[in-house]
Parts: C-alpha cells; sequence; structure tokens
C-alpha cells in the first residue's frame, strides 16, 4: 500500500482499524509520517471518488481544516491492490473524541468556510435528505419492532407521532452546490493541536445540498437543546460570511428527513440482521435519533435563534 501511493519506507499499520459505518479505517506509519488508509465496505466509483476529492481539494485551499487527499504518482484517489482491496488514503489528522459541547462559534466558523467555497453540483439532492419515511413505514417498523421485542421498540413507538409531525414540515430544497451532508458531531472534532479549531472529517458523502438545509443539522447537534449555544454558532456564521439564511420550518427538511432516515435504516437492520455485534450498532442509530430527538420545540428553538441573532444585526 506504500508502495503504491509513494508513501514512504518501513511502512507499518495499526493492529485494528478504526471501524466506521461505510468502512474501516487504518493508521499507517512510514518514514515519510502518518496516513489514513480507507477501505470500503462497497466498492466505490471512481467517478464519484475523483468529484468528491476535487471538493475536499477547493475547501481545504479556501482554509477549511480536513485531512488532505493523497494521491498514487500517477494522479489517483483510489487503488485496488493484489488482492482486490479497493484503497484511498489521506493524511493522518489527531483529533479529540466527538463532542457536541464543542465551542460553537468555532463550529459555526468552519462551517461558514465550508458553504463560502461555492462549488456547482447540478444533481438532484439524495432522496435521503429530501423525503419523509411516512407514516405507513413508520408504522410498519414500529410493529415489526415490538414483536420482535428490539431493545429501541418502545422509545420509537413513543416517539412516531412526533416525527410524523416533523415531516409535515418538509419543503423543497432551494439551489444546490456541492456540500459535505454528514456534518454530525463524528466528523466535525476538536484538533488535538493547539493551533487548529475544528477538523472536517469524512467526505466522501459530500453531494447537492442546499447549504440553508445543511445549516440545521449543525444547529441541532452542537446546539444541544440550549438556544444560547444554537445562536452563538449562528452568529459565528454569519460573521464569518456564511452565505445561508435559515428563517422557515421548511428550512431544516435536510435535518427532518435526514435524522428519520437514520433511525428507519438502523431499525430495518435491526430487523433484517442476525449477527449481536452489528445488530448492537443498528440498536445505537436508532437511539441516537429517540433517545435524544428532533422534536417540533427543536425546529422553533433553532428559528428563534436565527431571528434573534438577524434581529440584533438589523
Amino acid at each position: 500500500m506504500a508502495a503504491a501511493y509513494d508513501l514512504g519506507r518501513h511502512a507499518t499499520a495499526a493492529v485494528t482499524p478504526e471501524q466506521g459505518h461505510q468502512g474501516r479505517v487504518w493508521r499507517l506509519t512510514t518514514t515519510r509520517g502518518r496516513y489514513a488508509v480507507k477501505v470500503p465496505f462497497a466498492r466505490p466509483d471512481p467517478a464519484a471518488v475523483a468529484a468528491d476529492a476535487a471538493y475536499q481539494d477547493t475547501v481545504r485551499a479556501a482554509g477549511v481544516h480536513l485531512p488532505g487527499v493523497v494521491r498514487t504518482p500517477d494522479g489517483d484517489v483510489l487503488r485496488e491492490l493484489a488482492d482486490g482491496t479497493v484503497v484511498r488514503v489521506y493524511e493522518w489528522v489527531d483529533v479529540r473524541p466527538a463532542d457536541r459541547t464543542l465551542d460553537p462559534g468555532a463550529v459555526g466558523r468552519a462551517v461558514a468556510a465550508i458553504h463560502a467555497a461555492d462549488v456547482p453540483d447540478d444533481r438532484p439532492p439524495h432522496p435521503w435528505h429530501t423525503e419523509p419515511v411516512g407514516v405507513d413505514r413508520w408504522r410498519e417498523l414500529t410493529e415489526r419492532a415490538l414483536a420482535a421485542d428490539a431493545p429501541f421498540a418502545p422509545r420509537l413507538a413513543a416517539h412516531v407521532p412526533e416525527l410524523v409531525a416533523l415531516e409535515q414540515l418538509l419543503g423543497p430544497p432551494g439551489p444546490v452546490r456541492r456540500c459535505h451532508c454528514d456534518l454530525w458531531a463524528d466528523n466535525v472534532r476538536a484538533s488535538a493541536s493547539a493551533d487548529q479549531d475544528v477538523v472536517v472529517l469524512d467526505w466522501e458523502n459530500s453531494g447537492p445540498a442546499d447549504p440553508v438545509g445543511e445549516l440545521p443539522m449543525v444547529m441541532f447537534d452542537f446546539g444541544v437543546h440550549d438556544a444560547g449555544r444554537t445562536r452563538s454558532l449562528y452568529a459565528a456564521y454569519v460573521a464569518a460570511g456564511g452565505p445561508a439564511r435559515v428563517t422557515s420550518p421548511a428550512d431544516c427538511s435536510m435535518l427532518i428527513a435526514t435524522l428519520g432516515h437514520i433511525i428507519e435504516i438502523g431499525a430495518l437492520r435491526w430487523l433484517n440482521g442476525t449477527d449481536p455485534a452489528e445488530r448492537e450498532i443498528d440498536a445505537a442509530w436508532v437511539a441516537e435519533g429517540v433517545d435524544d430527538p428532533l422534536t417540533r420545540r427543536s425546529v422553533d428553538l433553532i428559528l428563534g435563534a436565527c431571528a434573534q441573532v438577524e434581529a440584533a444585526g438589523a
């Protein structure tokens, strides 16, 4: 692997990888430094990979702190090894554990810098970010979870009426551009280095989205239901030149749809799965959405915080 990417000599890999939802990440150390080697579970499309790598290059050049994409000497992002394994490589960046109480000002400034990099993307947004799960699907999943005695079943059943009500707020996105699309606390981390604020990880899911829709996702996760934190994040975003403005419940559509589908897919995988370890991961996906849930009050809190910032700046 080190030879394929010309990373240096005396390569050693970590004994165990870090496990993600879409692949494994190995830390590789050579005479030139440390690298993150990603091994995706599904074989990626080379054209899509080239596009997301180019987007990362653009955002990084705009000042966003993220691991640099490493290419082979021929300029390729992906490389198929002799055993058929497909890999991609990044610079290694030390980060602290995921923390939703990260400084909201630092998060707001980082997202503003991401959104300031206007990279066109004329594809339609993924339905994951725009479409409701739907009342019939919620009913089916709840009935199956209760019948199977899923560990999350009672909490899911209790939260479904709120999920259905939230989906009534959905509206179409505004003009789209390339966005990160996965700016949760797992991927927006404090740097372990004292000279950096925030590191943004995992850009492979980047794609077409409305920045106005992406911003409430960040405000919900890092606001942690606190009006002051939510207001500080939005104020920092606006002051740093972020282009999105959140003014209506429909602006929270990406947040509502995405969290709904996270709960849906976690429940579905648990119901269809048999491996205890995998089921534990799936149940955690559902728990993220029902134990600390998004509600209509959460949407009101976000809109109120944004309105206060806009009024103060008027």
